[in-house]
Parts: structure tokens; sequence; C-alpha cells
């Protein structure tokens, strides 16, 4: 899946744990109804975020992941996440 549109932010990078880091960018898309999205870069990937800043127009591969939560007999909650793996400068 393909998203494109201007970058709004890029958040700071977050070390989860040990094994685990990510860093958050928001988007707008260029659509006739613009939307916002937080697309995240985990791991190595977000290295690939070191020559982006706001204001650049972008191309962004992503993959939409999702998980159901179950915790102490509350209803089911189930997030999804927009897990980029390519980002490139879009004309």
């Amino acid at each position: 899946m393909t998203v494109v549109g201007t970058i709004k932010r890029k958040e700071d990078l977050k070390q989860i744990s040990e094994k685990f880091k990510s860093q958050d960018l928001i988007v707008t898309t260029e659509e006739e109804y613009s939307q916002t999205l937080c697309i995240q870069f985990a791991q190595e990937k977000t290295e690939l975020l070191k020559n982006f800043e706001p204001g650049q127009k972008v191309k962004i591969e992503i993959k939409l992941r999702g998980k159901e939560v179950v915790k102490d007999g509350k209803p089911p909650m189930v997030f999804n996440t927009l897990s980029a793996w390519k980002i490139e400068r879009a004309i």
C-alpha cells in the first residue's frame, strides 16, 4: 500500500525496550478530503527518516498491521499500525 503526502512532523525516536525502537512520522495526504496519518518506522527503518524533514512531499510504502488484545475479562481491543518499510521524495 502506498501513501503520498506532506510531512507534518517527525516524532522523537522511542526506545520501547532493549530490543525495540520506533519513530512516528505524521503525514497529511493530498486527496480531496486529506487525512492526517501517523506512520510508524520500527527498528532499522528508523534510519530512513534521517534525510526527511517537515514540509517535504513523500511517498511511503506501508503495511497495515493489527493486533487484538484481551485483558482481565475486559472486552477485546484492536490496535492498528501503519508500518512503513520504504520512504522516498515524491514529485
